[in-house]
């Protein structure tokens, strides 16, 4: 699991004063959204990254935050992100987004269906 807080107005400066952030860090569908669904969308990646352990070599356009048919956020993972998430048996993403009082959240949940007992699970600790 992993959780990530991006305050939205400094992320908007960010943007501002750096102009290819944008493009590093959002796919061309996510780009022309609002600052602040654009900042949650980061805390989404953020908490992606940690929920998968934080390895290196993660491209941020390799996630994408999409809406689902129901209205729900939804992960899309490629490249980098999706070899990281298969080799530790990620099968299923859940993700929770909010933006109230200058301040994006995102929750994300990374799912295993790995057998009990294998350590993965948290049983051995």
């Amino acid at each position: 699991m992993g959780v990530d807080v991006v305050d939205v107005a400094r992320f908007e400066r960010s943007l501002a004063r750096t102009p290819g952030l944008r493009d590093r860090l959002f796919t061309e569908r996510e780009r022309g959204l609002a600052v602040q669904s654009l900042a949650a969308r980061f805390a989404a990646k953020e908490a992606l990254a940690k929920a998968l352990g934080a390895p290196r070599g993660l491209r941020w356009t390799d996630a994408e935050v999409r809406r689902a048919d129901d209205g729900r956020p939804a992960l899309r993972v490629t490249g980098t992100v999706a070899r990281a998430a298969a080799d530790r048996g990620v099968t299923r993403w859940h993700v929770s987004l909010s933006h109230d009082g200058g301040i994006a959240t995102a929750v994300v949940i990374a799912e295993s269906l790995a057998p009990a007992g294998d350590g993965r699970d948290g049983a051995d600790e």
